[in-house]
């Protein structure tokens, strides 16, 4: 098991490990639309090895965690699949002060507006330019990235295959369980580590129970220590997805 990021986002090592957009390599592109409605950021793409236009693949849409950016998305796919998926990464909504080159995503009313609108946009994007299977939409999320996938997918369930949250918690205001009846065709993925304090194991049963409750399909996957973000936990999110689109 390798560990990808550290606890805190001050200390975040991303900058050192792609510290300018991606200029080849993963079959990558950093794309930026010509007008946004909420705000103005660039948008990552992934392609697959050996992408034939001919198929329409699952899209991967990773929303980053507080201090990372839409430039990341290449690592994560490296762990994640190389093969599998399509994918796009939407920039958070806000920068962060500490971070000149980390944004984060905010929930407040319109903050997680701006969120829905980055995520249609980047999903527009892909199937704009690639071959994507619209009933195979997965959001996936790192911490607060993941409390913000599982928000959005909530909001919006018929738009998605499935979400899957890494060490990111359940959200807990606005309405969150308002498509309650809705819900119980999403399927969701959480994924934490025992010992991580920002997501502590209290929290992750208190979540489960809450999804059961609301009648949601739920796949917890647990990992020993107190790391964040493994490629363990991104090969599982690969597993579980396909067992999504194979199923």
């Amino acid at each position: 098991m390798h560990r990808l990021a550290g606890h805190a986002a001050s200390n975040h090592p991303w900058n050192k490990i792609i510290p300018t957009p991606p200029e080849g390599g993963f079959g990558t592109a950093l794309k930026k639309p010509r007008a946004r409605s909420a705000f103005d950021a660039p948008i990552s793409t992934f392609l697959p090895l050996n992408y034939e236009a001919g198929y329409s693949y699952p899209l991967v849409v990773w929303l980053h965690e507080t201090g990372g950016n839409e430039r990341h998305l290449p690592q994560i796919m490296q762990h994640l699949s190389m093969q599998n998926f399509v994918a796009v990464a939407p920039r958070g909504s806000h920068e962060c002060h500490h971070n000149a080159r980390g944004y984060r995503w905010v929930q407040q009313p319109s903050a997680i507006c701006s969120a829905d609108n980055a995520v249609s946009e980047a999903v527009q994007l892909a199937h704009a330019q690639f071959n994507i299977n619209t009933d195979r939409i997965f959001l996936v999320g790192h911490a607060e990235g993941g409390t913000m996938a599982m928000r959005l997918a909530m909001q919006s369930p018929e738009q998605f295959a499935g979400v899957a949250s890494i060490n990111g918690c359940l959200p807990r205001r606005h309405s969150v369980l308002r498509n309650v009846n809705r819900l119980r065709t999403l399927p969701f993925f959480l994924a934490s580590a025992r010992e991580f304090e920002g997501y502590p194991e209290p929290t992750v049963c208190h979540d489960l129970r809450m999804l059961h409750s609301a009648g949601c399909g739920v796949s917890l996957r647990q990992y020993p220590g107190d790391d964040d973000l493994t490629t363990s936990m991104l090969a599982d999110v690969n597993r579980w997805i396909m067992d999504q689109v194979c199923g």
